[in-house]
């Protein structure tokens, strides 16, 4: 039996960096989470002995997070989950949920999300802005500068015209501090 097609929202580094073949791709909203450096990484963009951040979506009920849905075809879907989990999963700092997400043409569509969970050991949630910055901008993993992992972000974000003003300041400052 072939697999349906599946979507699956990016909101960080999948959004720049998908690592895996797709059929169509839209921004999208998500409803009742934030994009957050809420997440310590102890494995791409930090290490156990300095950990850097990684964006997370947190939950909070006024909030909602613009990305990428990335729709894969059901010959692929089993291939991109496997590989998603195995990126994404790596701590277990993330929960796999299905979300429903809000795509730019208006269709609302059911996506693969990982969200924080908030009981893991890596959740840093409310740690402000200045503390990111200094975190991020010297800190070193496994892929990379974490530095990098921002920038990234935040010019990706503005590529496709999604506005993040946490993003952008902590891009700012940690240009100044590197």
């Amino acid at each position: 039996m072939t697999q349906s097609a599946i979507w699956v929202f990016g909101y960080g580094s999948l959004m720049w960096n998908p690592g895996f073949e797709f059929a169509n791709k839209q921004v999208a909203t998500l409803q009742a989470y934030h994009r957050s450096f809420c997440m310590r990484s102890i494995h791409h963009r930090g290490t156990d002995a300095a950990p850097g951040l990684v964006l997370a979506l947190d939950a909070m009920a006024e909030a909602s997070c613009d990305g990428l849905a990335f729709q894969v075809d059901g010959a692929n879907a089993s291939k991109v989950l496997d590989y998603l989990r195995e990126r994404e999963l790596i701590s277990s700092a993330y929960l796999e949920i299905l979300l429903p997400i809000t795509l730019r043409d208006g269709r609302r569509v059911q996506a693969v999300t990982y969200v924080i969970d908030p009981d893991h050991v890596q959740y840093c949630g409310g740690l402000p802005l200045e503390e990111q910055a200094g975190i991020i901008a010297t800190t070193v993993g496994g892929l990379g500068p974490n530095d990098e992992y921002l920038h990234n972000t935040a010019s990706h974000l503005h590529a496709l015209g999604i506005s993040d003003d946490d993003l952008d300041w902590l891009s700012d400052r940690v240009k100044l501090l590197s």
